[in-house]
């Protein structure tokens, strides 16, 4: 299996795909150059050079500067992702004098940058293209990157991605071990079943071979059980004001999912033994039957892995409910040439760029035409360039996950919140802490951020948007 690949080599391999009837050459007279920031490890960086490629060969007057941050797909022990420091990289961009022109950021920061005014608002682009509408981005995707701070609820990126969790499964030990390999609509009892089924003590000596399960201990981890569970994480995705875990149906769904760990079933890893080794290489060699991640490890597991896999959606609760995950391209409102970066975005957003992401496994494409195409579904061209098979092969889940698939806020105190929920649903999940106990001090750790978070929100929505003080 091939390590390295010549970048020209991989992108003579890629069909054009009609590129030419598709987009549309820059407008700009002069010479331009943009400056293009994003997260990736070695095989996504791959594929961004690649789609930068293919942009100068359709924008020759155009120069796109790729300023990547490293950022493995699974974390170094003890950290989570990404694990390069992109969001502090890019945090003091703007700080240092040299902020880049368009850059990668995930929604639930969108506010962060929106707020300080950092974006420039893309509905006008959007509105002018003639590569893409509205209506062919999937609206989740879409709406994740909508902001009360922008006039009229503006976009302040386009999502490249509309991602959610799944259930990476090893199909060898599922078929070895005569379980049935899962299906939409399997319940929590079976997910359950199945992991107790295939923790597995292979030589008999006291100590556990193969884990049924791993996933990290998160709120990002926990908020579809919350919900599939029929309780509720806010009380205002877009403002939030208060958190509403304390009700029994969110505290069942934090019970569950906690009862999974060491202090309960004792399917998943220890904190030690998570630390030792993490859970995506785990599952990759064998010593975790299954991993509930997102898509993007698809691109390492494809390269990486020692097993055969495939995806399976979440298990239904009282409903079936996921949560999106989305990372899209913004604009820096201070930009000197808007429609040279515009350019870059209408052409990696739209049908040529999407094609490429998709195929090299890092993304579920934001544009329905694209994430329907064999370029997803069936992950063609890069993936038999730089030497691996295609997986998964029930590609499909991650697609009809999209229509049950919730956000988390991203307004701008709420990475104060997750902080302090992370903390304690770790302690709930490795030290086996009462959900009641849990409960509490989630709400006591996160009410002065939120008091001071709201304040903050309404002094700044007066101020950029003229909407009035709240009068509570």
């Amino acid at each position: 299996m091939p390590s390295k690949v010549a970048r020209r080599s991989v992108l003579a391999s890629i069909p054009a795909i009609g590129a030419a009837s598709v987009v549309r050459k820059a407008r700009a007279s002069n010479p331009a150059t943009v400056r293009f920031a994003f997260f990736g490890d070695e095989v996504e960086t791959l594929a961004y050079e690649l789609l930068i490629e293919r942009f100068h060969q359709e924008f020759p007057s155009i120069t796109v500067e790729a300023v990547p941050v490293a950022s493995r797909n699974i974390p170094p022990v003890g950290n989570t992702l990404p694990s390069g420091g992109y969001p502090e990289w890019l945090r003091q961009s703007f700080t240092s004098g040299s902020p880049p022109d368009v850059f990668m950021l995930g929604y639930r920061d969108i506010g962060r940058y929106v707020t300080r005014g950092l974006v420039e608002p893309l509905n006008p682009y959007l509105s002018g293209s003639s590569i893409f509408s509205e209506d062919d981005f999937y609206p989740a995707a879409l709406d994740a990157f909508r902001s009360p701070f922008l006039n009229d609820n503006e976009l302040g990126a386009l999502p490249q991605n509309a991602s959610s969790l799944v259930v990476y499964y090893n199909t060898e030990i599922f078929d070895a071990m005569g379980i049935d390999r899962p299906e939409f609509g399997w319940s929590w009892d079976e997910f359950a079943s199945a992991a107790s089924a295939l923790t597995l003590d292979l030589d008999d000596d006291g100590r556990i071979d193969v884990h049924g399960l791993a996933f990290e201990p998160s709120i990002t981890r926990y908020a579809p059980f919350i919900w599939g569970a029929g309780g509720e994480i806010y009380d205002d995705l877009h403002a939030p004001t208060k958190l509403l875990i304390d009700t029994a149906e969110a505290r069942a769904g934090i019970q569950w999912l906690s009862w999974l760990g060491a202090a309960g079933l004792n399917v998943t890893p220890t904190a030690a033994e998570a630390r030792e080794l993490d859970d995506t290489r785990r599952f990759r060699s064998g010593h975790a039957a299954m991993l509930i991640q997102s898509r993007r490890v698809t691109t390492f597991l494809r390269q990486n892995s020692a097993i055969s896999w495939d995806v399976a959606p979440l298990p239904a609760g009282k409903t079936p409910v996921n949560l999106l995950h989305s990372d899209g391209l913004a604009m820096y409102v201070g930009t000197k040439d808007k429609e040279a970066a515009w350019a870059f975005i209408e052409f990696a957003m739209g049908p040529v760029g999407q094609t490429l992401l998709a195929e090299s496994g890092r993304t579920v494409p934001s544009l329905r035409s694209i994430a329907e195409s064999d370029a997803f579904m069936k992950g063609t061209s890069i993936s038999d360039a730089l030497g691996f098979g295609f997986r998964p092969k029930s590609a499909q889940v991650f697609l009809d996950n999209v229509e049950v698939s919730r956000r988390l806020p991203s307004e701008i105190g709420w990475s104060s919140v997750v902080r302090g929920l992370d903390e304690e649903l770790k302690n709930a999940f490795y030290g086996g802490s009462p959900v009641e106990e849990t409960v509490q001090k989630m709400l006591s750790r996160t009410s002065f951020v939120f008091e001071s978070s709201s304040t903050m929100q309404r002094r700044l929505f007066q101020l950029t948007v003229g909407g009035p003080e709240s009068e509570d």
